[in-house]
Parts: C-alpha cells; sequence; structure tokens
C-alpha cells in the first residue's frame, strides 16, 4: 500500500530549468517513481544532452525548450503540450537565478530579472498547467522555494523577495485551486552542492559558516530534494496543501 501512494507511473511531470542542478535531481527522482519527464532549460544543446542521458537510463523523456520568463513562450508550450496530447500532471517550478549586490548598489533592472525568473515564472507556468489541472480535478504542484522564503540575508535581496513571494503564492494557488483537486506546495532547500554555489563553497569562510550554523554539518546533495518532491508529486500528499517542506539540515530549527 505504501509504495502505491509514492507510484507516478502514468503521470507526466514537467521541471522547470532541469538540464542540469536541483532540477536535474529531481526530474531523474520522478522518474524512477514511474513518471514521464518533461525537461525545461533554455540552452538546447544542454536540455538535448540531458534528456539523452536520461533515455539511456530508460525513461521517457521529452524536452520543451523555453525560457521561463517569456510569456509568449510558455503559452505556446502548454498549447504544443495539447496538441500533442501530453497532460502535465505535476509541475515542479524550479527554474532560478541568483544575483549578489548590496542594496544601495543593486540596479532595478536585475531586482527585476531576479523577480520574473524566481517568482512571475512560477505564476505563469503555474497558471498555465492549473487551468488544465482544474479542468482534469486533479494535479499537483510543487513550487521551489529556498531557506530565502522564510529568512533574510544581506546582498540577495530580490532572491529573498522572490523566494518569500513563492511561498505565499503556494499559499495563493491552494487558496484558488485546492477545491478543484490541485494541491500546490513547496520546497525550501538549504544550502546545496549547485554550480549556482560553487563561489559560495569555495569561499572558505562561507563554507565553515554554512557547516557551523547547519545543524547536520555539512552542505546538501541535489538528490536529498528527491525525496520531498516525489512525496508532494504523489498520491501520498493529496490532503497537503499550502505548505513549505524546509530541505535545509535543520538550519530553520535552530538560533
Amino acid at each position: 500500500m505504501s509504495n502505491k501512494l509514492f507510484d507516478l507511473t502514468g503521470k507526466t511531470a514537467l521541471v522547470t530549468g532541469s538540464s542540469r542542478g536541483l532540477g536535474r535531481a529531481m526530474a531523474e527522482g520522478l522518474a524512477e517513481a514511474g513518471a514521464a519527464i518533461v525537461l525545461n532549460g533554455v540552452d538546447r544543446a544542454r536540455l538535448a544532452e540531458a534528456a539523452a542521458q536520461m533515455r539511456a537510463q530508460g525513461f521517457t523523456v521529452h524536452e520543451a525548450c523555453f525560457d521561463v520568463t517569456d510569456e509568449a513562450a510558455i503559452v505556446a508550450a502548454f498549447a504544443r503540450f495539447d496538441a500533442e496530447g501530453l497532460a502535465i500532471d505535476i509541475l515542479v517550478n524550479n527554474a532560478g537565478i541568483q544575483f549578489r549586490k548590496p542594496m544601495l548598489e543593486l540596479a532595478t533592472e536585475d531586482w527585476r530579472r531576479v523577480i520574473e525568473t524566481n517568482l512571475t515564472s512560477a505564476f505563469v507556468i503555474g497558471r498555465e498547467a492549473a487551468r488544465r489541472m482544474v479542468a482534469r480535478k486533479a494535479g499537483k504542484i510543487v513550487n521551489i522555494g529556498s531557506l530565502m522564503s522564510g529568512l533574510g540575508r544581506a546582498t540577495v535581496a530580490p532572491y529573498t523577495a522572490a523566494k518569500g513571494g513563492i511561498k505565499l503564492l503556494t499559499q495563493a494557488m491552494t487558496a484558488e485551486w485546492a477545491e478543484h483537486g490541485v494541491q500546490a506546495n513547496a520546497i525550501g532547500p538549504g544550502y546545496m552542492l549547485t554550480d549556482m554555489n560553487q563561489p559560495l563553497i569555495d569561499n572558505q569562510a562561507f563554507n565553515a559558516w554554512v557547516v557551523g550554523r547547519t545543524p547536520s554539518r555539512r552542505w546538501g546533495r541535489p538528490e536529498e530534494l528527491v525525496g520531498a518532491c516525489v512525496f508532494l508529486s504523489s498520491a501520498a500528499s493529496d490532503y497537503v496543501s499550502g505548505q513549505i517542506i524546509y530541505v535545509d539540515g535543520g538550519m530553520t530549527a535552530i538560533i
């Protein structure tokens, strides 16, 4: 019985920003649980390579090359899914960027770029997916937040604002869509070993701070998001909505 609750056989999951990093790890985890995967990215060659590698593992993989900040491209992608008979049962809003600069030096265009990529894209893609999910009376949306969904940190103001917004966007999705059988939840990763964080990993002082501040005394690994992602994408979470699960080695649990 417990295994069936987490079985995603027959489901299709769109994971944005999934040609590498956290998105790739979650896409592979969903595929291992039985889902067909729609990989997304803006680099067509890297996307094709990731898809080929996953197909070689025996997974069913589709490719959707579009920029998550391009609303017209998003609408066109969902129109293509409709035309191909590809129903998105699970959406993982993972695509995101980081930009570090003190607020007194932060240009408005850089603020907007981070907000558009990390927050507005989750709304637009979530809306397009939910239009189909609501009609089918079923669907799962997993928004990727951050430690910064509930905590501030110097030099990353737009990222913090966007990830705080992800938490409340998830609750707004729940307020409007839960009655239609669509569960929206979020995952808040802690400090993870990713390409985006490599400059921080290489910074001895910052690395020591992360290890010292995290009760688990280490950085997280991308594959450690898979369990939460599969849970929130599966029947096991059918009465869970509007929540954020922090996968952070305990960092948000202590002062």
